[in-house]
């Protein structure tokens, strides 16, 4: 059966993103920056610390998750007011996928709303349909 142009997601054309580095996304209230082993031992050795210190210091316990800590005020322990986000080469998967989470592509009016908070949505780099769809995956594995 071949796929059809109604078959496909209402991103079939693509959708332009570019990270600003403006924090909309690692500031504000409290949330989860869900991490696994892989990432936390990728952060640990980007900071040069130990993976069990790192763990300690930066990483809480959710339920059966684990998730980086806030700051108070709900901000990103990684994110810096005037440095940004100081572990961007090795910042999580949530992160790196960022804006293209299926609950941010569901729908035209689920992107809007993306894109009137993140000022990078809409603008800089087109990214395909299949590289949204990667991304997308990519969190839904998590």
């Amino acid at each position: 059966m071949n796929r059809t142009e109604s078959d496909s997601p209402w991103y079939r054309d693509g959708l332009p993103f570019e990270c600003t580095r403006c924090g909309a996304c690692c500031t504000g209230g409290p949330g989860y920056v869900w991490v696994g082993a892989e990432e936390i031992a990728r952060l640990a050795a980007f900071r040069g610390e130990a993976i069990d210190q790192f763990s300690r210091r930066y990483v809480r316990l959710v339920r059966d998750r684990y998730s980086l800590i806030e700051k108070p005020g709900g901000d990103c322990i990684f994110w810096d007011r005037r440095a940004g986000c100081t572990v961007y080469p090795a910042r999580p998967v949530q992160c790196q996928t960022w804006p293209f989470w299926p609950e941010n592509i569901e729908t035209p009016e689920d992107w809007w709303r993306v894109r009137g908070a993140c000022p990078g949505s809409g603008q800089g780099r087109w990214f395909s349909m299949e590289e949204i769809r990667a991304a997308a995956a990519r969190v839904h594995a998590q």
